[in-house]
């Protein structure tokens, strides 16, 4: 198995039980060993006070696309901790794209960059993950595999 098989197996293995994530539309773009791609359309229900995306969504995309990133190694990893800065605002009815890189991973624990753009490419936020390895697999490998 190449590893961006086992990237992919484990992403769909979390999206068949991840409610959360597909009830708020997301979307996976692109999958791969230490990298996550995922959408989100800001919906009217979605807005704050303002009027513009409430944090808390971004934060979840961006949290969604840090989980499928980490967990891409068929290992089951969990957040220990993150932090979030908005940048601009979201807007209601624009589609938010939440890129995610691995900037570190050594042992059980993990670093994880995530950066959500608008639909014109600006950055709406800049999210940092670090991850820690549990026991066990989202699916089963064979030996040598």
């Amino acid at each position: 198995m190449t590893p961006e098989e086992r990237a992919r197996r484990s992403a769909d293995a979390m999206w068949a039980e991840d409610r959360a994530s597909q009830a708020l539309g997301m979307k996976i773009v692109e999958i791969a060993p230490g990298k996550a791609v995922l959408t989100m359309p800001v919906r009217a229900d979605m807005a704050n006070g303002h009027g513009i995306a409430h944090g808390g969504y971004i934060f979840t995309l961006a949290d969604s696309a840090f989980a499928f990133a980490c967990n891409s190694y068929n290992t089951l990893v969990v957040a220990q901790h993150n932090t979030i800065s908005y940048l601009t605002p979201g807007r209601v009815g624009e589609l938010l794209t939440a890129t995610c890189t691995e900037a570190h991973r050594a042992g059980r624990s993990g670093l994880y960059d995530v950066v959500v753009t608008g639909g014109d490419g600006r950055r709406i936020a800049l999210f940092r993950g670090a991850s820690r390895q549990v026991q066990g697999t989202h699916f089963e490998e064979e030996a040598g595999a």
